[in-house]
């Protein structure tokens, strides 16, 4: 989806874009090779051939991070197919007084867990993020990334960010999390039913007060869970934004799988 992207061009907006895809524009290479088109003049063309060939060029290096400031926030999931196999699901997890007590990431060699007092520190955090190209939240715009910055000033926080939060209104979904799961069909073990940040609070406390072991591992079982499900639901998520986009059929990129993704997702819608 990424290389059918214009909306990184300055002055073309969504409804430019389609129209390019209806006139068969629908690729950078289609885009370059073509030499005049409708609406753009010939000084403005120029202007975004060197900007397509500076994307291409970023695309072909793998520079994930290019990105985060060439495409607008609200336009990033349109990375996700290209980064799939090198994204970062994150979710934080914080006590009564607002300080970060789990950082939960999880990712192509599954899930890890940062522990406030244990292995959270701005050397692990950095070496953790800069092994990933995208980071994938839900509300973390809003939430975690403000408060990893708060906490860890100097931690680089350069990759790209699909915000699922954001994503889930786009495409008309209402709630949190956990009811968005449910509307999906994405399940929680019978131990997290009903488990909510509050109770991830008071597990905190009782870990820290009282070295309640059983407390810490139901806070990780949980705060794992508002990770690994992330991944699920932007496959869908990606899915339907695509197939809403008026590009046409959901194209299939280096990560080769995304379409299959797309077939099961929407198998399961008609189930």
């Amino acid at each position: 989806m990424i290389t059918s992207t214009f909306c990184l061009l300055p002055g073309i907006g969504v409804r430019t874009e389609r129209r390019f895809w209806r006139e068969g524009l629908s690729t950078w290479d289609r885009f370059l090779t073509t030499p005049v088109v409708r609406g753009i003049s010939g000084a403005r063309k120029a202007l975004f051939d060197d900007r397509i060939a500076e994307a291409q060029k970023r695309f072909t290096r793998g520079d994930s991070r290019y990105f985060a400031t060439a495409v607008a926030p609200r336009h990033q999931w349109r990375l996700y197919e290209w980064l799939r196999e090198r994204a970062l699901y994150l979710d934080i997890e914080t006590d009564c007084f607002g300080q970060i007590t789990v950082v939960g990431l999880f990712g192509r060699d599954g899930y890890t867990a940062l522990v406030q007092g244990e292995s959270l520190g701005l050397l692990r955090l950095r070496a953790e993020l800069s092994r990933y190209d995208l980071l994938i939240t839900f509300c973390g715009s809003t939430f975690d990334l403000p408060m990893l910055r708060a906490h860890f000033p100097d931690l680089p926080l350069e990759q790209p960010h699909i915000d699922l939060c954001g994503v889930s209104r786009q495409l008309g979904y209402r709630g949190g999390l956990k009811a968005i799961e449910r509307t999906m069909g994405i399940d929680r073990v019978e131990a997290l039913q009903g488990f909510s940040g509050q109770d991830a609070v008071r597990q905190w406390n009782r870990w820290r007060h009282q070295r309640d072991e059983n407390a810490r591992r139901l806070l990780l079982a949980y705060n794992e869970a508002d990770c690994v499900n992330l991944q699920p639901l932007a496959d869908a998520f990606y899915c339907r934004l695509v197939q809403a986009s008026g590009l046409g059929e959901v194209p299939v990129g280096p990560t080769g799988n995304i379409r299959q993704v797309c077939e099961k997702n929407e198998a399961g819608r008609d189930a």
